[in-house]
């Protein structure tokens, strides 16, 4: 049997924002005939990922049989990339859907955080803007993804496929009669060519409302490049020019009248919507495939989320009572490693955190275990004289370093010195949707340990200091484990659980206080390797009973439906589902707070993000950061990835089991559904989507199953709002955030409200940075406070770095708070712009014209590469195509300017070579050498270079010589 086919179900809570947006449509179609920005990203990334694997496939000689065209999705895309091809095997594109869905919904924020800047849009005939925007964000990305950091990079990538993909709906190139992108948009060192002068009348006035002709016929004649004039506010435009058009455009009520944006289907170009469309998915694979050569396949399939497995991700205290533990995550770090290096399990990543008091830090973060590995080993226990540590100082840097939706552990026997950002904590839970677990091992015998050595008194953990971990642990979906040391053992198959592939939650309570209840879960026929855990007192008792009505007890350690192991406050259980599929029941006997958490491994799935709604004309979409409003309507998206699963009901339900909201759908087309709630009351929640799927082969009836989110929603009556004027931020420099703070009354703001709200905002680089303790909404202010938050990042900073600064609202009864998480990019201005130049020094062949002698007879070139005058110097030179042999070595030229000499000799059975050669900074420069059969007795070539003249070759008639010429694209 195949590898089953991932079902991505992807949930978004909405809110409702009345907002406007020009340029292709962002996420969703109601007509069902629009291409947004949305499609356009995840066509171009499909198809360049799956030419990606289709290469790499090649290189092994490994067949690859997937058709790559727009019919592609992220389950044909990862099935066709995977080495999983067996029976047992479980296949998931929550990775790869998760990442594409960073870059479509930052992509969208576009028209939100930037709707009235010109050159984010390439309005206004903004060319140089728009392409310093696309190139300046393009380098980030490569910075960031020399650092590992893929997650910022995929946000900044999204930003710039905005830009990039709305020239083609708010420029005449379509109407020029291009079919291919415009490369150079992409290329700061080509020159712009054909533009229209700044007086140079474009348009004429649309008649009887058509504007398919309005287009002045020089600018065919010419060849002329334009793009139209926008604005909300003021009619005002250059005479003669085009306007961008549409209902809020004012531009386009003055002469000329209309416009020729091709945003959508019924825009004023709306006929060359689609013409646009493919252009601009063109556009974006070639400049993915710019990223892809500057960074290596290996990276970009990493930067594009193509993974089955997880990232491992350690948070440890390592204060002097904490080398049992310590010895206990390399241990069961190191067994994972050992066991899936090479496999596609393997994790995708490492992240170590180390804290004690007063550090916290080094982040590491990294893709080769052996540099985990030796981190790790480089941990040691000292230190720690005053007990508290700083343990969430340390969970905010995971948090903020691993990819969404990760795994986190933590291992600590101490209170947290820095409780005082929990709040922020649960923030970035909210916001990564991450499961942070914490490892609590013996804290009154291990700090009496350290006293009996430090002559200190002995401490223990309060209850606030207990309830602090159990919260996080809450919020999150995780677990807080208390365990002795000697124990610590037993517990961490939890970490070995959740490194497995295609892992999901079945369902999942948490009952405080605790009370005799049972719960009712679903077991479907893609379900493999389910355990349950339950946390809760010593006293606690269960009883299993499954869909055959057959039972098992506590007090069986092994039955007929689980094994199951006891340590600290955890059982863990291995559940026997085999052909049990249905309605399981579990029953909880304890007065005490208890968990109980169900996992498996399926191909069946879903994420959520909050998302705003826009009221414009349009209506659609964007990514909304923060608590959703009580009392107000809520709404999610769901987006299914396969025709074998029927969604049939999504609910909020309340994680103590107590309520549970249903929602109405509705179809949206393209598989995407809006499930609508109507007044969402005060509480905590999370998402359970019902459904059934028609995919397995072994039923003729479809097989119902159910799913929950790991990550409560909480609900606020306090709205926290915060807009930049700029995501980069230079080293050394400062950026100031406007922020706004409104009391909410079922989901609207409370004109008549007043109150003092307490602020905090903290960044997870703790750079510099200043915020108003308080903020008052006074009488008459329309229910509103404003203030400014500043973010100074230190010169020393790194090209390539993110900071993520989180802006919190609590009100003075400190029984609400609100958020606001916003994410910079660390960007230094990059001078090099210029692609490597290459100069041929040599070349010799004797290949004979015969194919079947080929294989006896080589050819070989031999280049100089440099990187100009004041280039960053050459980082990599790789074989893109052919099966020779490279070797290169570096010398000093002429002026002491370093050279890099590149040796390429290969069979004259392969007469082709392409060579990338991409300096520091990441500009790329291919360099092309074929080998030409001739026919007559003697010929002179001239061999073309970039830019230092030719090279002399002779040619013999009984002979292939070989030609090398250089390709700069």
């Amino acid at each position: 049997m195949t590898a089953r086919q991932t079902v991505m179900l992807l949930g978004a809570v909405v809110l409702s924002l009345p907002s406007l947006a020009h340029g292709f449509q962002p996420l969703f179609s109601l007509d069902g005939n629009t291409i947004t920005h949305c499609h356009i990203t995840e066509r171009a990334v499909f198809r360049k990922t799956a030419e990606v694997c289709r290469d790499l496939a090649a290189s092994k000689g490994k067949d690859f049989s997937l058709v790559i065209d727009d019919s592609l999705s992220a389950a044909k895309v990862q099935r066709a990339c995977s080495s999983i091809g067996t029976s047992t095997s479980v296949l998931s594109t929550v990775t790869f859907q998760t990442s594409i869905a960073q870059m479509y919904f930052s992509n969208a924020k576009v028209d939100i955080d930037f709707l009235l800047s010109d050159k984010h849009h390439f309005d206004d005939e903004s060319f140089q803007g728009g392409r310093d925007l696309i190139t300046a964000g393009v380098s980030y990305v490569k910075a960031s993804v020399k650092l590992g950091n893929f997650a910022a990079g995929r946000w900044t990538l999204g930003q710039v496929f905005h830009t990039l993909q709305d020239f083609y709906s708010h420029s005449n190139w379509v109407e020029l009669g291009n079919t291919e992108p415009y490369s150079t948009l992409i290329r700061p060192d080509q020159l712009f060519k054909n533009l229209a002068g700044p007086k140079t009348p474009t348009c004429t006035s649309c008649t009887g409302g058509h504007c398919f002709n309005n287009l002045l016929p020089v600018l065919q004649q010419q060849g002329l490049l334009t793009t139209g004039y926008f604005s909300l506010i003021s009619s005002t435009k250059p005479a003669g020019k085009c306007s961008h058009g549409g209902k809020f455009d004012r531009t386009s009520r003055q002469e000329p009248v209309g416009g020729i944006n091709k945003d959508d289907v019924s825009a004023d170009h709306g006929s060359l919507h689609h013409k646009a469309a493919d252009i601009a998915v063109k556009a974006t694979m070639e400049l993915l495939e710019d990223i892809r050569v500057a960074v290596g396949d290996k990276n970009f399939l990493q930067l594009m989320g193509l993974s089955q497995s997880s990232v491992l991700c350690f948070v440890i205290d390592t204060t002097g009572s904490m080398s049992d533990d310590i010895a206990e995550a390399k241990r069961v770090s190191f067994d994972i490693i050992d066991r899936k290096r090479g496999t596609p399990q393997e994790p995708s990543a490492y992240i170590l955190v180390p804290f004690n008091d007063p550090g916290f830090g080094p982040l590491t973060r990294t893709t080769n275990a052996d540099i985990f590995k030796d981190q790790i080993n480089k941990l040691s226990a000292n230190g720690g004289e005053d007990i508290p540590e700083m343990c969430l100082s340390g969970l905010q840097l995971a948090l903020t370093a691993a990819p969404p939706s990760s795994e986190i552990f933590v291992f600590t026997d101490a209170p947290a010195k820095d409780a005082h950002l929990k709040s922020t904590i649960t923030a970035l839970i909210e916001s990564t949707r991450s499961v942070v677990n914490f490892m609590l091992t013996n804290f009154i015998s291990s700090r009496r340990r350290r006293s009996d050595i430090q002559g200190l008194s002995p401490h223990s953990m309060s209850q606030s200091d207990f309830k602090l971990y159990h919260d996080l642990a809450r919020a999150s979906g995780g677990q807080a484990i208390e365990v002795t040391k000697s124990d610590l053992s037993l517990v961490t198959s939890v970490i070995e659980d959740s490194s497995a592939s295609a892992v999901v939650t079945v369902f999942q309570v948490v009952m405080n206080p605790g009370k005799p209840e049972s719960f009712t879960f679903t077991v479907d026929g893609s379900l493999r390797n389910m355990t349950a855990y339950i946390t809760g007192a010593s006293s606690l008792t269960f009883n299993l009973t499954s869909s055959k009505g057959v039972s098992q007890s506590s007090s069986e350690s092994g039955g007929p439906l689980a094994s199951f192991t006891t340590a600290g406050n955890l059982r863990r259980l291995r559940l026997n589902t085999d052909n049990q599929t249905g309605s399981w029941k579990i029953s909880i006997n304890s007065n005490k707070p208890y968990s109980v958490k169900v996992i498996g491994q399926s191909s069946v799935n879903y994420i959520y993000y909050l998302v705003e709604a826009n009221k414009g004309a349009r209506g659609d979409f964007f990514l909304k950061e923060g608590h959703p409003l009580s009392g107000g309507n809520s709404s999610i998206v769901v987006s299914v990835g396969s025709d074998t699963v029927e969604v049939t009901d999504v609910t909020l339900f309340d994680s103590s089991g107590s309520t549970e909201i249903n929602g109405s759908l509705q179809a949206l087309g393209g598989g995407h559904f809006l499930v609508h709630f109507s007044d969402v009351p005060a509480g905590e929640f999370v998402v359970r989507l019902r459904g059934e799927d028609n995919s397995s082969t072994s039923k003729s009836t479809p097989t119902s199953f159910q799913r929950q989110a790991s990550t409560q929603i909480k609900t606020s009556s306090i709205s926290v709002t915060a807009q930049a004027n700029n995501t980069n931020i230079e080293p050394g420099s400062t950026i100031s955030i406007p922020f706004t703070v409104a009391t909410m009354t079922n989901g609207v703001v409370n004109d008549n409200a007043t109150g003092t709200f307490t602020m905090r905002a903290n960044n997870d680089r703790s750079y510099a940075s200043t915020s108003p303790s308080t903020v008052t909404v006074a009488a008459g202010s329309g229910g509103k406070a404003n203030g400014t938050v500043t973010l100074t990042v230190p010169a020393s900073a790194v090209s390539g770095t993110d900071v993520t600064l989180t802006i919190e609202a609590e009100d003075a009864a400190a029984t609400d708070i609100n958020y606001a998480v916003l994410r910079f990019s660390v960007a230094a201005k990059v001078a090099d712009v210029n692609r490597p130049e290459c100069q041929v020094v040599s070349t010799s062949a004797s290949c004979p014209l015969s194919s079947s002698l080929c294989a006896s007879s080589q050819w070989e070139f031999i280049a100089n590469l440099t990187d100009g005058i004041n280039g960053t110097g050459i980082e990599r030179i790789t074989i893109q195509k052919g099966n020779g042999t490279l070797n290169t070595s570096t010398t000093v030229g002429a002026g002491g300017k370093n050279v890099t000499v590149a040796t390429y000799s290969a069979s004259c059975c392969s007469q082709t070579v392409e060579l990338a050669v991409v300096d520091r900074v990441g500009n790329v420069g291919t360099c092309v050498g074929q080998a030409r059969a001739l026919t007559t007795a003697a010929l002179v070539t001239t061999v073309n270079t970039a830019s230092t003249g030719g090279h002399t070759l002779s040619l013999s008639c009984l002979y292939i010589s070989v030609v090398v010429f250089l390709l700069w694209e």
